[in-house]
């Protein structure tokens, strides 16, 4: 999803509707209007029953967890709690369907406000950010990120109009891009490195085999005495280049041009960083770089991640050539990423890919964060047919089932069973696909 950029102007002028930070505006917590449905076809009854599933789902996942007053978005079955990686993201999407929603004691914009808010209210003095904020702690052995929580914060910003929360975020992410610069860059790269395997929610992936999952006395600023470590990290980079363009265009709001230049220049430093260091034109891939600058060659979805962020220019000859090769050897290749039920989170054609398919596992399995990550990339680089035949799939495999789950097997659509349902990011798939496909 691209975030448009407002003159300052235009925004502080809508900003008189603006909410406080306590949030008693009662827009936020009131809906008075009747809920939209998408046009379902009429002889399919498991469209309007899979819908109305899905919102009992995210509705019975808005909780409070004990480190922050206000109501959040919960990732649900067995997470308890939110992710810097996903929940920011999860949250934006939920408020964006705001108009689908039934009347409630909280809308989803004032859940997605609050979701952010847990993460900037919980920063440490030094500037770093939660890596979770969940009902047993608030978690900082790792970074843990992927969707840039500026760039969800930005477009949340514009959905409420409120100034001040821009205001909020801006500094908090303004303070956490610093933080990066000053422990995850420690080689003096520009790149942003990963310590563990956690820093980029890989869990049980071949991508980080041998690799801790969390950092050395569960500290985000301490990488293991490994020879290999620290890597250079594409998507970890990506998500910092994606920050970034937000802060510029935050800044621009906030009538600090200089300051929204100087974002612009750093954003195209590191994007240019990682097509020169981080990309294989052997493999069309995008890799880790180890320290002993070696590619780790396990092809992952770090590099649909990379596009999540538009790190890629089409404008720019050299880059649309990186995207046709990528798209057609890697993301499209019905024999590396796009299964019958895409995108998988390793290249069915990489030895590393896992077989059979355990829970929690970024071997292989196709997962709903990745499908709900698709409209951030596929639309924008004009893959529009393929990302609605992308969005019926999951539809199918998640109307089949009737729950809500983690993970499928990429060949048969079939959810790995083991945990409960319940899972926000398969709700908010079926609910954002199925609006996109029956929008009238």
């Amino acid at each position: 999803m691209s975030a448009p950029t407002q003159n300052r102007r235009r925004f502080l002028s809508n900003s008189a509707m603006a909410i406080t930070a306590t949030l008693t505006t009662p827009h936020l917590f009131a809906q008075t209007t009747k809920p939209q449905t998408p046009n379902f076809p009429p002889t399919d009854p498991s469209w309007q029953r899979t819908w109305q599933a899905a919102l009992t789902v995210l509705a019975g996942n808005v909780r409070q967890a004990p480190a922050f007053p206000q109501p959040i978005l919960f990732e649900g079955s067995t997470y308890q709690g939110a992710w810097q990686e996903c929940g920011p993201h999860e949250s934006l999407v939920y408020a964006s369907l705001s108009p689908y929603v039934a009347p409630a004691a909280i809308t989803p914009l004032a859940v997605a406000i609050n979701t952010h808010r847990a993460f900037f209210a919980l920063q440490k003095p030094d500037g770093q950010l939660p890596a979770s904020v969940k009902v047993s702690d608030v978690g900082f052995g790792q970074i843990q990120m992927v969707v840039p929580i500026a760039a969800t914060a930005w477009e949340v910003a514009q959905m409420s109009r409120d100034d001040r929360f821009l205001a909020d975020a801006y500094a908090a992410c303004s303070r956490w891009d610093q933080w990066l610069r000053t422990y995850r860059d420690t080689r003096k790269t520009g790149l942003v490195e990963g310590f563990c395997t956690y820093d980029t929610g890989h869990d049980n992936s071949p991508r980080w085999a041998g690799i801790p999952n969390r950092c050395p006395d569960a500290d985000a600023r301490k990488s293991p005495a490994i020879p290999s470590m620290p890597r250079l990290c594409p998507d970890l980079s990506a998500t910092v280049y994606g920050g970034r363009i937000a802060l510029a265009a935050m800044a621009k709001a906030l009538g600090k041009p200089g300051e929204a230049a100087r974002w612009q220049a750093d954003a195209e430093h590191i994007r240019l960083l990682i097509l020169s260091k981080l990309y294989s034109p052997e493999d069309a891939a995008f890799y880790d770089l180890d320290a002993q600058n070696k590619f780790v060659r396990v092809r992952s979805d770090a590099i649909s991640r990379v596009l999540g962020e538009h790190v890629l220019d089409l404008s720019h000859s050299r880059d649309k050539a990186i995207f046709e090769a990528v798209w057609t050897r890697q993301l499209h290749n019905p024999k590396a990423f796009w299964a019958p039920f895409p995108l998988t989170s390793i290249a069915m054609d990489d030895p590393t890919f896992v077989r059979p398919i355990p829970r929690n596992s970024w071997g292989g399995a196709s997962q709903a964060l990745t499908a709900l990550r698709a409209p951030r990339w596929m639309s924008h680089y004009g893959k529009r047919a393929e990302l609605t035949q992308l969005m019926q799939a999951w539809c199918e495999a998640i109307r089949r089932h009737g729950e809500f789950r983690q993970q499928m097997d990429p060949q048969t659509g079939d959810f790995t069973q083991p945990d409960p349902g319940g899972y926000s990011p398969a709700a908010l798939v079926y609910l954002d696909f199925a609006r996109r496909l029956h929008q009238d």
